[in-house]
């Protein structure tokens, strides 16, 4: 609240960022095998993974087509994706001590082809698939990392309030019970975290309790060793349920009254905590600077270095793959039918972000982060965290490119172009997209590169303050807590529920390191192998006319340019025309049309129609060979490459920078009630809860990811 009243913003972006998230839409489809516990069989299912990235599966596509129930939905948070039985294995092995098998002994499990993809989680159940082909294994690995990306950001980030003081809550439990550093399991929404947390504690001794019970051979002791954990899993997770929902209803009869009193004290309350700031500073201060200078100064250069060397090459490749996807639109709308072909590629195009395989290239950038040597100083239990942060980043950018671009092509749509006006007016837009003159006189500046360095450079000081801030507290644990609970009484009664002094002396480490870590990453800026702009350099909404033009809305390509023909659009898709029949609209329901499948990457066991070739490839060449001189000339080639980044626009805060942003819990909005409500694909609650969706109109509802041979049973 404080920061509403005195807040001064962050710079403004110079993308433009979707105020209303993409429609619900299948992000993939396909077939795969799946083992069944149960039967200890390999069974084919059909598989879908809706907008939340729930994983759904199904006996077979005819039992999608007829609406029958799936047979599980899978959320993914927290779950490694192993592609090798011989990982598993490993896993499996360190989760259950002395159960080692023998060489030469029968696995835990036997995959009937080479290429294996495994779901591991330390306390859930275990999945296991496998594909015919290593390229089906590449494209599902894709698909299921994305899930696994998205699930693990679970808490939605637009939450100013109850999402951080419910991490800071988790924190400072764990460091009560001297757990400080990152923490792996921070991932889910808040009631898989409460659960991975309680069985952070409860594991160990389940495993010396029961452990010694377990009877049979190596594998058998493991496989009842997964099926207890997973057991007590829903358990803790069934109760952590009940209990978080009276604590929020508690908190949220009280949060009125504690806010009308905040509001009419706020001088008071910060003047008060200022107070107690300054006391506690004058105490730990001196401390905490000699801790900082000999155990954290030194590492800081080194820790921004590991991290910005992949994530740079990350967002270079985020720029290179929308640069080269609006380019071979271009070539498209020359060669294959212009106009009346638009509506078909801009909505392709409208998926780039959330299209896990052609995405791919761009976070497989962030998987050599290592910090060898600083991870075990600093107590970092996996750099995971990082890169998938780094990875939802890129989605944002390139999401943010692909909407500024769509905004100003449908503009430029409105006057009527020509096939070879609009194939200039798609150069030109992608021109204005990449880069904004300043004054005259000046050098021009990127858009998509200040975007991208506003949005790095945040991610790099919250890495190193989430990677230092706990290393100092431990280090500093055992001279400064014991003398906090003498400034308690430095606090007025009547703010003791906003003034919290160990919150406020977590604030003054914070602020210790903080300038060491900013001054690091200012002289990082100076190096143009980074294309980091400094901080001096700031764009004041240099493109004015492009940020009013987000104020309308939504743009339905499928409708507005499909022409005649059918747009083949997802379920309850805006291709679907509102005055269709109930009966066509089911049809349409059964047509499984998905981001991946509507690319020219065919699904596992299914045959796709060949892509129709261009017209000439002379002129692909040519065409290509113009774009890149014409941009080459009017953008100057930097010293280094060019880094591209994604500031946080999910779930932005209306009127505010995009810069300013938070991103939500799902990519894309729900429909409107009563739009196609039957016409939905079976998915899991937004919540990422795997509870039971209801259905107003037209699917069972969906339960959770055990399931036997009766059907599903519902899990977590």
């Amino acid at each position: 609240m404080r920061h509403e009243i005195e807040g001064t913003g962050a710079p403004q972006a110079q993308l433009l960022w979707r105020k209303v998230p993409l429609d619900e839409r299948i992000i993939f489809s396909g077939n795969l095998f799946q083992y069944q516990e149960d039967s200890k069989k390999w069974r084919n299912r059909f598989s879908l993974v809706p907008h939340n990235y729930g994983l759904v599966l199904y006996e077979n596509k005819v039992a999608y087509e007829r609406q029958v129930p799936p047979r599980a939905v899978i959320n993914s948070a927290g779950y490694k994706i192993l592609t090798s039985l011989d990982q598993y294995l490993e896993l499996v092995g360190n989760s259950l001590p002395g159960t080692t098998s023998k060489s030469g002994t029968a696995p835990v499990l036997k995959c009937p082809t080479q290429f294996p993809l495994i779901l591991w989680h330390p306390s859930a159940r275990h999945y296991y698939f496998c594909m015919m082909t290593e390229a089906e294994q590449d494209k599902w690995q894709a698909v299921l990392q994305d899930c696994v990306r998205h699930c693990n950001n679970g808490i939605p980030e637009d939450s100013k309030v109850e999402g951080p003081a419910f991490t800071d809550a988790i924190r400072m439990y764990r460091q009560s019970k001297e757990l400080y550093g990152t923490w792996e399991m921070l991932c889910g929404n808040e009631l898989q975290i409460l659960s991975n947390l309680v069985m952070e504690e409860l594991g160990p001794e389940l495993k010396a309790e029961l452990a010694p019970r377990l009877k049979g051979k190596p594998q058998e002791r493991q496989r009842q060793w997964i099926q207890i954990s997973d057991t007590v899993y829903r358990m803790v997770y069934e109760q952590a349920k009940a209990r978080l929902e009276a604590v929020l209803s508690k908190l949220q009869l009280a949060r009125p009254a504690m806010e009308a009193v905040i509001r009419t004290d706020m001088d008071q309350i910060i003047t008060s905590k200022e107070h107690l700031a300054s006391k506690i500073r004058a105490s730990i201060l001196p401390k905490a600077e000699v801790c900082v200078r000999n155990h954290v100064q030194p590492y800081i250069p080194s820790i921004l270095e590991a991290l910005m060397v992949p994530t740079s090459q990350g967002f270079t490749e985020v720029r290179d793959v929308f640069f080269k996807e609006v380019t071979d639109m271009n070539l498209n709308v020359i060669n294959e039918g212009g106009i009346d072909k638009l509506g078909e590629y801009m909505e392709k195009l409208s998926q780039l972000a959330y299209h896990p395989l052609k995405m791919q290239s761009c976070y497989e950038k962030m998987e050599p982060l290592r910090l060898d040597g600083l991870q075990q100083r600093f107590d970092v239990s996996s750099t995971s965290v990082f890169k998938q942060r780094a990875q939802i980043l890129m989605r944002e950018q390139m999401d943010n490119a692909v909407y500024t671009f769509e905004t100003l092509l449908h503009q430029e749509l409105g006057k009527g172009p020509t096939k070879e006006e609009l194939c200039k007016s798609i150069q030109r837009i992608l021109e204005r997209v990449l880069k904004s003159l300043l004054c005259p006189g000046r050098s021009s500046r990127q858009k998509y590169d200040y975007d991208s360095s506003t949005v790095r450079k945040r991610f790099f000081r919250e890495a190193l303050l989430q990677i230092t801030i706990p290393f100092l507290l431990k280090k500093l644990a055992p001279t400064c807590k014991s003398e906090l609970s003498r400034f308690q009484e430095l606090i007025f009664e009547d703010f003791a529920r906003f003034i919290l002094v160990e919150n406020t002396y977590e604030e003054v480490v914070l602020q210790t390191v903080m300038k060491d870590i900013l001054q690091a990453v200012k002289e990082a800026a100076v190096q143009r192998k980074h294309n980091l702009y400094r901080d001096s350099v700031v764009m004041h909404n240099s493109d004015p006319n492009l940020h009013l033009l987000a104020e309308g809305l939504p743009i339905d390509w499928g409708e507005e340019y499909s022409g005649s023909s059918d747009s083949g659009g997802d379920p309850g898709s805006p291709g679907v025309p509102e005055a269709a029949t109930l009966s066509e609209k089911r049809r349409r329901a059964k047509q499984v049309v998905s981001v991946v499948q509507d690319e020219e990457v065919g699904l596992p066991f299914e045959a796709v129609p060949e892509p129709l070739p261009p017209a000439s490839a002379d002129s692909i060449t040519e065409l290509r060979g113009l774009l890149a001189r014409d941009l080459q000339a009017e953008s100057p080639p930097l010293a280094g490459p060019l880094l591209n980044g994604a500031p946080a626009q999910e779930s932005p805060q209306p009127g505010a920078a995009p810069e300013a942003a938070s991103p939500p819990a799902s990519p894309l909005r729900q429909l409107p009630p009563g739009k196609a409500s039957d016409l939905e694909p079976p998915k899991p609650s937004d919540q990422e809860t795997g509870e039971q969706v209801s259905s107003p109109g037209g699917r069972p509802p969906i339960h959770t990811t055990t399931e036997d041979g009766a059907g599903v049973q519902t899990e977590f």
